[in-house]
């Protein structure tokens, strides 16, 4: 059995983070679940910089759920950050965002992103997006070895 997945949920809107935390609890996924609710946040997470710095207590994720419309630095600038830096690059990123612009479907792809879901509108249809997520990106789905901010290999 994989052991607990680390996740960055990357979310602004905070009835979404809740709606985002209550699926993940009613789907019994058990993993840790870090919130960052706008870019500067996630980037300082992702590379262990200011409050972040404790990879003990704030590991990188093996998941990341990135809001694409975010103040400040947006998600796009998010994703091209993780996705050009030698390391992170390789962290799964799953573009989760109420867009259903194609523009925002393409350009997240050619960012680099793993995955693109629409928030679904209903309670019901964010359980089966989170219950999906579960099964492919944190157990079935074998990525490549974990590695520092830095790009190093932790073994």
């Amino acid at each position: 059995m994989p052991k607990p997945a680390h996740i960055l949920l990357v979310e602004d809107n905070r009835l979404d983070i809740e709606l985002t935390l209550d699926a993940f609890r009613q789907a019994h996924v058990g993993n840790t679940i870090h919130v960052a609710r706008n870019g500067r946040e996630a980037l300082d997470y992702i590379f262990g910089e200011g409050q972040y710095e404790d990879r003990e207590t704030y590991p990188l994720p093996d998941l990341i759920l990135l809001d694409l419309k975010l103040p400040g630095i947006d998600g796009h600038k998010v994703l091209r950050r993780i996705k050009g830096t030698p390391g992170p690059k390789q962290l799964p990123v799953a573009i989760l965002t109420s867009s259903e612009e194609e523009g925002d479907r393409a350009l997240s792809y050619e960012c680099g992103a793993n995955s693109y879901l629409t928030k679904p509108v209903s309670f019901e249809g964010f359980l089966k997006v989170v219950d999906r997520l579960g099964e492919y990106l944190l157990t079935l789905d074998v990525g490549p070895p974990k590695v520092h901010a830095s790009g190093k290999n932790q073994g």
